[in-house]
């Protein structure tokens, strides 16, 4: 039923074995083995768990479950179990960490399907039998079905576009190889690195051709480029600054931060940094980094900038503070520029913070929370933070959508986050453990770490259940009521990666400003159209349909001009002969370039048997297009007929066809030129 290990030496690397203080067994006797006891089975597959993940895989891609792919259909329904529970933890697939660990695990389900002969995303579609099987024992599954399910069907999507590049590439480097060769390993690697094939991928798609792969290659290759990272991240400067902070860590501890419930307070200056070292002293001019006891100031993080203001140090010196940061995730690093007087390490101080910009950022921030939640309400429960930027004067809120949000989506998302702003509803914080937070409905953001003790904000009115409207788990600044944000505008929408939109927005004065400016640009241009502002979009829909009834005349009328002779001549007085050829030679003024050919074409079929050649001095640019009829292009060729004219319009090259051909140049001057010269061409 289980193999039984028996721990009880650790062995040294000179092979010394040494006691275990507290040797021990491991029974390796995990759940699938304990309802294999249970039911009757001889195999961990065929417990119901399994099997109904096995049927589900055999039923989607219409294949018998104990058939010839019985071992897919298995490792389908084993990676889709643990890939489902990782996205459900907050996991999503990247090509570094857990991520990565992740989309390759992903990749290898996929790729058993691909191998079953699937055409379309299938693994997402096999998300409803996991959480009918486990979501009631783990309630996380049928929370972020939504999200896993676009997850799994964006990757398996992307995956196969992979696949069929990766395995062209393939092709291309094993053509020719005969059996048993070895494919380089830096070939390997390449696929691994630009198309994300796992080694074993490229070796089950060589097997079939007996050809094998130099793995000790590919492993020298992936170490390089570890090695090549490792040296862009020290050179990078990082290490030795990092250090200090450790350092200051590891005497003073951590800054504790009152600005939750105030923006001014007392507190003692712990450490002085200096062009990257601590020092004792700063004096007025010196740009300084200080950190202390305890502040106001909250530093930069989860997305949401750090506050600005002054520090004064009982002693009266005087620090502008641009920027906090916070570091190791427990110090918060006051940057700024001393403007009177010294400050030393051990001096009191008082911490002001800058009201107006601290106000603008918890607006935007609480804003960011409202924005999510009505997201998830419009979009659906897949819609999940990926990034945000909380700026003084902006916001910028990244999440997961595989398809842009339309100007409608957009506008009855604008709306509710305004309808949520004008209830003013109270914002309240709450301290609870991780656990509690989530079991209360708190949504956490992805890949964020939470210690033993979080902040909970609620925002917005209850709608369906006895919870806020917004509940989330967050460290950063926010307003006591939503109505302090004033107003929501919605400025842009577009895509960040597959599958990742981005929101740009604003809020209070900004967001009324920047409004005003909208509608003083609607009244000019309604002033200028003397038309009502609502009468605007017709009036422009005119205007538009009047300018294009326009150019078509213009057109026209260019056509009828250039293919008219001197003085207005038509018919066979529009042309001259030379050497027994018909000749149409007209220097343009203001002709588009783009209109020269259907000009020359026009004038061939006046000629009916001829050469056109057409010059325009189009914005001080030369075009020329020439043009022959089918009967003299075994005497003559367009292109180099057009190369003639080219060279003394100042250009070089020209191209096209034999009976059509256009080339350009800088002196559209010498037009008169570039004609002569082709017509003695054709003189001989």
């Amino acid at each position: 039923i289980w193999n039984l290990v028996f721990m009880q030496y650790e062995q040294m690397a000179n092979g010394d074995r040494i006691d275990l203080p507290k040797p021990s067994i491991d029974t390796g006797m995990g759940l699938e083995r304990v309802a294999a006891v249970l039911q009757g089975k001889h195999d961990n597959y065929d417990i119901d768990l399994m099997r109904a993940l096995i049927e589900a895989s055999a039923d989607a891609t219409n294949t018998d479950p104990d058939g010839p792919h019985n071992v897919s259909h298995r490792v389908v329904a084993d990676h889709l179990r643990s890939t489902s529970f990782l996205i459900a933890d907050g996991v999503l697939p990247s090509n570094a960490g857990r991520g990565n660990v992740l989309r390759r695990i992903m990749r290898r389900a996929m790729r058993h399907l691909h191998m079953i002969g699937t055409q379309d995303p299938v693994m997402y579609e096999l998300v409803p039998a996991l959480v009918r099987k486990m979501g009631g024992a783990f309630p996380e599954l049928v929370r972020a079905q939504a999200l896993i399910e676009e997850t799994l069907k964006l990757e398996e999507h992307g995956f196969k576009t992979m696949l069929d590049r990766g395995l062209k590439m393939l092709d291309d480097a094993t053509d020719g190889m005969d059996e048993g060769a070895i494919l380089s390993g830096d070939v390997a690697f390449k696929l691994y690195d630009t198309y994300g094939f796992p080694l074993d991928l490229t070796a089950d798609a060589l097997k079939a051709r007996k050809i094998g792969i130099d793995e000790d290659g590919f492993s020298t290759a992936m170490e390089e480029q570890k090695a090549k990272a490792r040296a862009a991240w020290s050179g990078s400067g990082e290490a030795a600054t990092e250090e200090v902070w450790f350092d200051i860590q590891d005497r003073d501890g951590a800054t504790e931060f009152l600005g939750y419930e105030t923006e001014t307070a007392e507190g003692v200056v712990t450490a002085l940094i200096k062009d990257g070292a601590e020092v004792k002293t700063a004096s007025k001019g010196d740009d300084v980094a200080v950190v202390a006891n305890q502040t106001t100031f909250f530093g930069e993080s989860g997305g949401q900038q750090g506050d600005s203001g002054i520090i004064k140090t009982e002693g009266g010196a005087v620090i502008e503070i641009t920027a906090t940061q916070k570091k190791l995730g427990t110090l918060h690093v006051h940057l700024g520029k001393v403007v009177e007087g010294d400050v030393k390490v051990g001096d009191a101080a008082e911490f002001r913070v800058d009201h107006a910009r601290r106000s603008s950022l918890r607006a935007n921030h609480s804003a960011t929370h409202l924005l999510h939640a009505v997201m998830r309400k419009h979009l659906g429960g897949h819609v999940t933070q990926k990034g945000s930027l909380v700026a003084k004067d902006r916001l910028r809120f990244d999440v997961s959508h595989p398809k842009p949000v339309t100007a409608a989506e957009a506008a009855i998302i604008e709306a509710d986050v305004n309808r949520l702003i004008r209830e003013n509803s109270e914002v309240s914080t709450r301290l609870m453990t991780p656990d509690e937070a989530i079991e209360l409905g708190a949504m956490a953001l992805f890949g964020e770490k939470y210690g033993d003790e979080v902040r909970v904000v609620s925002m917005g009115l209850p709608e369906a259940n006895e919870h806020a409207y917004s509940l989330e788990l967050c460290g950063g600044t926010h307003v006591k009521r939503t109505g302090d944000i004033g107003m929501f505008k919605i400025v842009s929408e577009g895509a960040v990666s597959s599958g990742v939109r981005r929101i740009e927005a604003l809020t209070g004065d900004d967001a009324a400003n920047y409004m005003a400016a909208r509608e003083n640009v609607l009244s000019t241009v309604a002033s200028e159209l003397k038309a009502a502002p609502e009468d605007v979009p017709a009036r422009v829909k005119a205007l538009q349909e009047e300018r294009r009834r326009l150019e078509r005349e213009v057109s026209d009328l260019r056509k009828k001009l250039a293919t008219a002779g001197s003085g207005g001549a038509s018919g066979d007085d529009a042309f001259k002969e030379v050497n027994g050829v018909k000749l149409a030679l007209r220097a343009l003024e203001g002709i588009p370039a783009k209109e020269l050919k259907g000009m020359v074409d026009e004038l061939r079929d006046q000629m009916g048997s001829g050469i056109v050649a057409l010059v325009s001095d189009d914005n001080g640019k030369a075009s020329i297009v020439v043009g022959l009829t089918d009967d003299l292009k075994d005497k003559f060729s367009a292109v180099d007929l057009v190369r003639i004219g080219v060279e003394k319009l100042g250009g070089k090259g020209g191209g096209g066809r034999p009976d059509m051909a256009q080339g350009g140049g800088s002196d559209p001057s010498q037009a008169d030129a570039a004609l002569a010269a082709i017509e003695a061409h054709v003189a001989g």
